[in-house]
């Protein structure tokens, strides 16, 4: 995957118990493959949506450690929701 003039690649297939499956690698950008990843569901949920007909979908990420992420379809929006933990808080100050 290093030789391709790609930032990643992100494969999917029908899932048995859930409605779909993914797996992300990024090798160049330092991560070989991500646990879990919200913004290539952004893109997996429209496709599985329409493949399947039906806007509310279950995705589980084979990684390593694996993931569940739970999708809604509405119109251009996609809504993901899943487990998170913490990692850092912080705040973001921008002057007008």
């Amino acid at each position: 995957m290093q030789t391709l003039d790609l930032r990643g690649v992100v494969v999917s297939a029908p899932g048995d118990d859930v409605d779909f499956v993914s797996r992300c690698f990024f090798p160049k950008l330092g991560i070989n493959e991500d646990p879990v990843t919200g913004s290539a569901h952004c893109e997996l949920a429209p496709y599985w949506a329409k493949q399947l007909n039906r806007n509310k979908l279950v995705g589980r990420q084979l990684s390593k450690r694996t993931g569940m992420i739970h999708c809604e379809v509405t119109g251009d929006k996609v809504i993901l929701q899943g487990s998170a933990a913490d990692y850092m808080f912080g705040e973001i100050i921008i002057d007008p």
